[in-house]
């Protein structure tokens, strides 16, 4: 008895030492070992104070924070100011932010990632998934009511027997499934209230129908495709806390319009586009976007739009490659939209590239300017060795090179076959290279082969020069074996360079 004592006291002391803001616990490298002992399931976050996306987020984490709170649960959530706690951002991988990580019995040396979304509910369901049972059971007809009114979107199994394969399929659906709550139920009354006539599976939503019925064979795969063409509004719109349901989801295809809310003609046109939308429910995403938002003006940079330039539509497909398509004509309508993805579904499409035009002085400086229209010409010209930095103009590593560019540039501009040329790809793409971080640096060496070779030295005017006196081979890789690739889930973190005090990353590249 005395020893339990002991135990309470001392765990009492450990949580005062521990500060909380909104319900959200604030952790240093000095309180953080006790924290996962006092807490044995535990979310942190490791955030920056300047990091947009970590502004965002913090109301919704907050949110969830006091939601577990007030259900008296032993979760908790926890934040860790990475910018100065660097050692315990250095320990746990931190390499953008917010990253979260969840701590669970106290295990310190193993953390999972946090993979769903960012309000408070994605946050509260996945940590119930993992602390406690994938599929909750309802016995009376008030917890089915409560589960549909506490949840945006909330999945029912209807089974009589617990123990059939539906049942088991239903199971091991759940557990798949991280950001949304499953139940089950056998009872009679829940049964007749929602108007279920025999063993079912029906997803119960605050938008669009209002629920869905599955309908097939009842087997993990089925089930789980069920519930993600469905979980989400025909027409979801794209901010800071749908990104992660955006990008994370299955469907990798996203049909985007950009309008703005405030046009008055906005319900119209989301009427035409929702109309479309319905015909495509499971292969294509429609994404509205705000386009007088300040913070959707690198989106629309990245599809070469301007915001005089809206109301538009834009497709892309977020694959091994980010693929873009525009239609051919300005109309939203449902019918053109509609005929714009079915000519997209059956292949029949090619994809939109940007460039420029072709500057007048474009060859008149030491490190030439290309521009899509002139980049094949150029670059691959087989009696010239060609470097090029694709850049973007908000990037803070390429303005860090900018001045060692134009030394290397004015260093080579007497050369008979060497060129130094730089491209802003947030305005240009070509076929030949895909850029998925800045700078990319890239050498075109002579020669009918269209090699292209990947620079991964050192940034300095030493490093370029070895690099092309020695024909690309000092610091240079094959194409394609570049370690900053852009996923495609990351287009969600572009972020301006005052989100940062030097408007970089860690690894030396911008992320588009």
């Amino acid at each position: 008895m005395l020893k339990f004592l002991i135990f309470c006291t001392l765990a009492v002391a450990i949580n005062a030492e521990i500060a909380e803001e909104e319900d959200v616990l604030v952790l240093k490298k000095s309180n953080f070992d006790e924290a996962l002992q006092a807490h044995p399931n535990i979310l942190v976050e490791f955030y920056a104070p300047w990091c947009g996306h970590c502004k965002a987020l913090a109301p919704e984490y907050a949110k969830a924070a006091g939601m577990l709170k007030a259900e008296s649960s032993d979760i908790r959530l926890a934040k860790v100011d990475a910018t100065e706690e660097t050692e315990l951002a250095q320990e746990y991988g931190v390499r953008g932010y917010p990253t979260i990580k969840f701590f669970k019995g106290g295990d310190k040396e193993s953390p999972k990632e946090y993979s769903a979304g960012r309000q408070a509910d994605d946050i509260v369901n996945w940590l119930k998934k993992r602390t406690g049972p994938a599929v909750a059971t309802l016995n009376e007809v008030t917890d089915a009511e409560s589960l549909i009114a506490d949840n945006e979107v909330a999945v029912i199994g209807f089974f009589k027997d617990a123990e059939s394969a539906g049942a088991q399929a239903y199971e091991k659906a759940a557990q798949a499934i991280d950001d949304i709550p499953f139940a089950k139920t056998s009872s009679d009354a829940i049964y007749s209230k929602f108007e279920v006539s025999k063993d079912s599976v029906v997803l119960f939503k605050k938008f669009d129908e209002g629920r869905n019925t599955f309908d097939g064979e009842l087997t993990k795969e089925a089930l789980q495709s069920f519930v993600k063409a469905n979980q989400l509004p025909l027409v979801i719109e794209f901010t800071e806390q749908t990104a992660p349901k955006i990008f994370g989801g299955e469907i990798k295809s996203h049909i985007l319009m950009f309008l703005p809310k405030a046009a008055s003609d906005f319900q119209d046109k989301m009427d035409q586009f929702k109309k479309a939308a319905e015909g495509f429910k499971g292969q294509i995403l429609f994404i509205f976007i705000d386009s007088d938002i300040d913070d959707n003006q690198r989106i629309l940079e990245f599809f070469g739009l301007k915001k005089e330039e809206c109301p538009a539509i834009r497709l892309i497909t977020l694959e091994d490659e980010m693929t873009k398509y525009k239609p051919e004509s300005d109309a939203i309508t449902a019918e053109s939209i509609t005929q714009f993805c079915k000519l997209f579904t059956e292949g029949k499409l090619k994809p939109h590239l940007m460039s420029q035009d072709i500057p007048k002085d474009w060859d008149k400086n030491p490190v030439k300017v290309l521009v899509g229209k002139n980049f094949e010409e150029v670059a691959f010209n087989p009696s010239k060795n060609v470097f090029v930095e694709f850049y973007a103009p908000w990037c803070g590593h390429c303005k860090q090179l900018a001045p060692i560019w134009e030394k290397l540039g004015e260093k080579y501009k007497d050369s008979a076959d060497t060129i130094v040329a730089k491209m802003d790809s947030t305005a240009n793409e070509i076929e030949a290279v895909k850029v998925h971080s800045f700078p990319t640096l890239k050498f075109f060496p002579a020669g009918e082969e269209r090699k292209v070779i990947d620079y991964n030295g050192e940034r300095t005017l030493e490093g370029f020069t070895k690099f092309l006196e020695s024909g690309g081979k000092e610091g240079g890789a094959p194409a394609g074996d570049d370690d900053d690739d852009l996923e495609p889930e990351d287009l969600e973190d572009v972020e301006d360079d005052s989100d940062s005090e030097d408007g970089t990353d860690d690894d030396g590249h911008d992320e588009l």
